[in-house]
């Protein structure tokens, strides 16, 4: 008689009882490790929780509704060995995306009829959107659908033309990749650019520097912009909100929570500064150094990557004039930060050397117009240019 494995909530950070959303197998199925198994959902993040084992099916302990937390049993399986025959249905269920399998049930949509143009055929949000396009359509006897938002790449074999090597993204690449896609396709941006005189700013920081480095802090140009955009979010609510789903009302935070684009070697993450507002420089720095060792050491909790408000995106001194930032949906404004310069600036009846900082703000314009991004804009430079200003 063999022994029964069972298989419980995994680590999942902060989150507690969280709701199982999708069953991803069924019993007497034959299931490998890193198979899912379920999919829980959250109020900001979605979560295929995989197999750590290899085995069969005996028992499923939860059902779709139930609040799980880390810890809670999800099923028990068998050895492989373990005769008992798979489920046709179940194994000829094609993969996908948690996002493609939620739409699918809302739209009431057959997945098996729908055709991936993911990897290794997986089927995306957007193949979804294009089946219930056709399907509209061919209800209403239109001779073709239309256009989809994003066609599938055509298939080129590339070797024919050379030596090729094929390398996987990352997990964070192909979630952030589908995430990105999403909002350029779906929220109207408009992005602005403007100049901010950072020269006085940048005397103050590096008088920081001694007392700085007595806490052991790094005072970074990050925790100004935080402060200052921080301010213009008080002074501008529409760009502190969301739209809500049914697309006629507008949520306005009263908090004031940043994510920080951050470089990883698998990819951009976006953990979030909280109550930035309340905070001041040298405790942001100690902030944002504790927050991007955790990033790159993969160490950071899904809480930490949600709640945001407001993102800023910062180049630094990598490069460039300016640039277009993608919202982080359902954030409705985004703040791009290039490389500051020396530049030649007339005043006072003469050219003068200011250094010169390059702002990309990206906005959806279906809640900001483009007077309110202009304001927003220049009252973020005029802070940064006077950080004195941040204490009226």
């Amino acid at each position: 008689m063999t022994t029964a494995t069972e298989v419980k909530v995994p680590d999942i950070g902060d989150f507690r009882d969280v709701e199982v959303i999708e069953i991803l197998t069924a019993l007497d199925v034959e299931i490998a490790p890193g198979d899912p198994i379920i999919t829980l959902e959250s109020d900001k993040a979605t979560l295929e929780v995989p197999s750590p084992h290899a085995g069969v099916v005996e028992e499923i302990a939860v059902a779709i509704g139930d609040k799980v937390s880390e810890g809670d049993l999800i099923l028990r399986m068998a050895p492989k060995e373990h005769p008992g025959a798979p489920d046709p249905e179940a194994d000829s269920s094609p993969a996908g995306s948690p996002s493609a399998r939620r739409m699918a049930r809302e739209l009431d949509i057959d997945l098996r009829d729908v055709r991936g143009a993911g990897r290794k055929g997986r089927i995306l949000r957007e193949d979804v959107e294009r089946s219930a396009k056709a399907a509209e359509f061919d209800a209403k006897g239109t001779d073709s659908p239309p256009s989809p938002r994003r066609s599938p790449s055509p298939s080129v074999d590339f070797s024919e033309f050379g030596a090729v090597d094929v390398k996987p993204l990352s997990r964070i690449q192909r979630l952030s990749g589908d995430h990105l896609s999403r909002a350029w396709a779906e929220i109207p941006h408009v992005t602005q650019h403007d100049l901010a005189d950072i020269t006085d700013l940048e005397a103050f920081r590096q008088s920081l520097r001694e007392e700085a480095e007595a806490r052991g802090a790094r005072v970074t140009l990050l925790g100004f912009l935080m402060k200052a955009s921080a301010a213009a979010l008080q002074a501008f609510p529409t760009f502190n909100a969301s739209l809500a789903p049914d697309g006629e009302n507008l949520i306005i935070k009263h908090y004031h929570h940043i994510g920080v684009a951050i470089d990883t070697p698998e990819g951009l993450v976006v953990p979030v500064i909280r109550d930035v507002d309340k905070k001041g420089i040298f405790e942001l720095a100690e902030e944002i150094a504790a927050i991007t060792d955790k990033a790159r050491g993969k160490r950071i909790a899904p809480a930490e990557l949600q709640g945001g408000c407001f993102t800023i995106s910062s180049l630094g001194a990598m490069g460039g004039v300016g640039f277009t930032p993608i919202l982080n949906a359902p954030e409705v404004a985004i703040l791009g930060v290039a490389r500051s310069s020396i530049q030649p600036v007339y005043g006072e009846d003469e050219f003068q050397p200011r250094r010169m900082l390059p702002l990309s703000l990206s906005y959806d314009h279906r809640v900001i117009d483009g007077v309110r991004g202009a304001q927003f804009m220049n009252f973020i430079c005029s802070r940064l240019a006077d950080i004195r200003r941040l204490l009226l």
